[in-house]
């Protein structure tokens, strides 16, 4: 990693703090035993950097990693959570069985933004407190997310196993200028994607619940309806969140009403887009592409109508994983979670 975005080296600011006002020095109890046990679950923490797991021990943490591989499930965690005074959680079932049952449970430190695996009712419930790590990736997934949109528009998956067989097609694509980018969740990760598509020449319309006014007159975004964008947008990418939607936000309605020559991208969570109808749309012609680094199940099982088709890229839930954002996430996550320990207010409560 750059020495510049290496923020706890360099003591720049990470969440409205300097690296020199972090974490001081070890704490432990009486003989030399760790003062609190702390439970990884998230599989990216500590990715980057060893830093970040020997700030825990010096701060007087015994750290226990995952060793399950992947997101620790509901019912492996009533054990894994006896005795722990705090959990670093990616994915985790944090439900609100598992956390009544946490005996010793003081806070839930989330490496990353997204909370629905949180039962955040029973945390409340128990005076857990709950941290999380805003802004942190937010320019790794805006970059994703023009990533995605590039490789679908300009076929750069299927001509790239052309080539690897020996093929050597005539791959005809689109350009991104002059066309209309339609942004569903103008938040901060959505600025960021307006940023990117407007120095492509993209023409940019956005839906948000709550209009950012100032940013739409700065950056010359025309608001509009969900049903108002999708039939304008010849590229629709979504940054909305999940919360209080009965069913997806796009299904094979809201699908039908996209031009037949748009792409669709998602990078935020798999739930907000109807799978099979999407599958449909993109086998029947009515949708000319898609991207997606997220699915409604993790990793998608083999039956998913999505992962045969040619007109699709399909990423891992990448977006996040850069260097720098990891390394910011990281560090937010360790400061937020040993704030909460020491029973001081963390950067990011939720």
């Amino acid at each position: 990693m750059a020495d510049a975005d290496r923020s706890a080296a360099e003591g720049t600011a990470v969440g409205g703090v300097t690296a020199g006002e972090m974490a001081g020095p070890g704490e432990t109890a009486a003989g030399g035993s760790p003062r609190w046990r702390v439970l990884v679950g998230s599989r990216s923490f500590g990715k980057v950097s060893a830093e970040h797991n020997a700030r825990l021990v010096a701060a007087g943490c015994e750290v226990i990693p995952n060793t399950t591989g992947r997101a620790y499930l509901a019912s492996e965690l009533h054990e894994a959570l006896r005795g722990v005074d705090a959990i670093i959680t990616g994915t985790d079932e944090l439900t609100a069985e598992v956390i009544a049952d946490a005996d010793r449970l003081r806070t839930i430190a989330k490496h990353g933004v997204g909370l629905d695996n949180i039962d955040l009712d029973a945390a409340r419930a128990r005076g857990i407190v709950v941290t999380w790590t805003p802004a942190a990736i937010n320019e790794s997934v805006a970059d994703m997310a023009l990533a995605l949109l590039l490789a679908v528009a300009r076929g750069l998956l299927p001509a790239d196993a052309s080539v690897r067989a020996g093929r050597w097609p005539n791959v005809v694509g689109v350009e991104l200028g002059g066309r209309t980018l339609g942004i569903v969740g103008l938040g901060r990760i959505g600025k960021g994607v307006c940023r990117r598509a407007q120095a492509f020449g993209m023409r940019v319309v956005a839906h948000d619940p709550f209009p950012d006014e100032a940013f739409a007159a700065a950056h010359g975004v025309t608001f509009l309806s969900l049903p108002e964008l999708l039939a304008t947008a010849d590229a629709v990418t979504l940054h909305a969140a999940p919360a209080g939607r009965p069913g997806p936000l796009l299904g094979a309605a809201e699908l039908a009403t996209m031009k037949p020559t748009a792409f669709l991208i998602n990078t935020a969570r798999g739930h907000l887009v109807d799978e099979p109808a999407l599958a449909d749309a993109l086998r029947g012609g009515r949708l000319a592409g898609a991207g997606l680094d997220v699915f409604v199940a993790e990793p998608p099982g083999t039956a998913n109508p999505l992962l045969g088709l040619d007109n699709v890229v399909l990423t891992p839930h990448a977006a996040g994983q850069t260097d720098e954002g990891l390394f910011r996430m990281s560090e937010m996550t360790v400061e937020n979670c040993l704030r909460a320990l020491r029973g001081e207010e963390p950067l990011h409560r939720v």
